[in-house]
């Protein structure tokens, strides 16, 4: 009886911690709660962003990994790049900005 329950133990703590470390970040990766605070943060930026009346937010993307925002997009000018960029920094948990925006017929 006890070596089925020590057996059992085992596997179950086995599978446990399988499980935690798939759940783990990586450099490339995210963890499932970075995921989610990642996920905030997108969702604060872009709201952020909507709130200013002079950026057009639909032509501003944002990604957010591991605290770093990136955003893309066309904007009319580089006052509005400043802006963006901005704004972004000025939200709780953006630990970066890296700014891939370009000013509309630059290119």
């Amino acid at each position: 009886m006890t070596s089925k329950f020590n057996r059992f133990a085992t596997l179950f703590f086995a599978a446990l911690l399988a499980t935690l470390v798939g759940c783990a970040s990586t450099t490339k990766q995210e963890g499932t709660g970075e995921y989610i605070d990642d996920s905030v943060i997108t969702t604060k930026v872009k709201a952020a962003i909507f709130n200013e009346p002079t950026l057009k937010s639909s032509e501003i993307s944002v990604k957010t990994f591991k605290g770093t925002v990136q955003l893309s997009g066309f904007v009319s000018s580089p006052a509005s790049i400043d802006k963006a960029v901005a704004i972004a920094r000025g939200v709780k948990g953006v630990e970066a900005v890296e700014n891939s925006m370009v000013v509309k017929g630059t290119q």
